[in-house]
């Protein structure tokens, strides 16, 4: 049901933008979030926005770089990337749940989505 695209190969210093869409309505995602996981590591998350957009979380390594966002009307989660780290390099995955979450840390788990898409590969040199 959801479908990341965007990724790439970059030098350090430059910008991604991540894209994420839904087959059916987005709407339908209380909570919608951004994972990564980079070669022989765990799973990472990156970052979590709630149906109105009015709750956003990021880990605090890439807070300040990223920015995630979404658009109801098109079915699209975004993940914007600016400022990339060799460090960043990771197959990003985008996550879905119809629920929504009071507490914070429940946006960072990945047991609290329930639809995952395929990653998509981002590859930062330096």
């Amino acid at each position: 049901q959801l479908q990341a695209s965007g990724g790439g190969l970059l030098q350090a210093g430059g910008s991604l933008r991540l894209s994420c869409v839904a087959s059916g309505r987005i709407s339908s995602f209380g909570t919608m979030a951004w994972f990564r996981q980079a070669p022989g590591k765990d799973r990472e998350f990156v970052a979590a926005i709630n149906r109105s957009g009015e709750r956003i979380f990021y880990t605090d390594r890439v807070r300040g770089r990223f920015t995630i966002s979404r658009d109801n009307a098109k079915n699209t989660l975004y993940l914007q990337m600016d400022s990339l780290r060799p460090e960043d390099t990771a197959a990003y995955s985008c996550a879905g749940s119809a629920r929504t979450y009071a507490s914070e840390r429940a946006h960072y788990t990945g047991v609290s989505y329930d639809y995952w898409g395929q990653g998509t590969l981002v590859t930062v040199s330096s």
